[in-house]
């Protein structure tokens, strides 16, 4: 009866082994599979910080930090270009240069009413220095005088007149002419029927930069255009 036993359990057992061993076999390549993909899993995961901080490196290759040893830098120096600074110091120049002309000018008219005597009763007009002999200025008003050369400021603005009349001065007396006719006109032309240039005349020839070339000025006689001209003497 037993060795009955061992020859029907005999099969049942080679079945159950077979079975197993396939079972064994089977597990094995799952295993061997995952063994394979799970080292790729954790380089990747090793290798990405290392990426990121390659990255950076390239990204700040050469940036220095700032030298804040020195202090904060200066706000009112961060982008002032050039140009800023040539232009606010023309500003500065152009005021300096127009309070100088001011002064100037100041000086001129205080210095020429001392320097100059000048009478004017509407119609006729004279002037001189108060160092030259009142004789020198009966024989000018008189038309005594030979006249050297002419300058006629008709049509001209205030501003024109006197520039040609400071020029005009300034040229004859470098060539040491004596006496000169100044034709300003008598305004029968100007609105108004007003010499604006004749109202002008006598200061301009007694103050400012024209007077440093007269000597003396006297209303021109008919022949020479009477009341619209000047007899004007030089200085030496």
């Amino acid at each position: 009866m037993t060795a009955k036993k061992k020859g029907r359990g005999g099969p049942f057992e080679s079945l159950r082994a077979l079975k197993e061993e396939l079972r064994k076999k089977e597990e094995r390549p799952t295993a061997t599979k995952q063994a394979v993909k799970t080292p790729p899993a954790k380089t990747a995961a090793r290798s990405e910080p290392e990426d990121e901080a390659l990255l950076l490196h390239r990204l700040f290759a050469g940036v220095q930090p700032l030298d804040r040893s020195r202090g904060p830098i200066p706000k009112q120096r961060i982008g002032r270009s050039a140009a800023v600074d040539r232009a606010a110091q023309g500003g500065h120049d152009a005021a300096r240069a127009e309070a100088e002309a001011v002064h100037e000018h100041l000086r001129a008219l205080v210095e020429g009413a001392t320097r100059f005597e000048v009478a004017d009763d509407g119609r006729r007009v004279e002037g001189r220095r108060v160092d030259l002999p009142l004789d020198a200025l009966r024989r000018l008003r008189r038309g005594l005088l030979p006249v050297d050369a002419r300058l006629d400021l008709h049509g001209m603005s205030v501003a024109e007149a006197r520039r040609h009349l400071d020029l005009f001065l300034r040229t004859m007396r470098s060539r040491a002419e004596k006496c000169v006719l100044v034709i300003h006109g008598k305004g029968d032309h100007s609105p108004g029927g007003q010499a604006v240039l004749r109202g002008e005349i006598s200061a301009w020839l007694s103050q400012g930069v024209s007077s440093e070339h007269v000597a003396a000025f006297a209303t021109a006689r008919e022949p020479d255009g009477g009341e619209g001209a000047v007899y004007v003497l030089l200085r030496r």
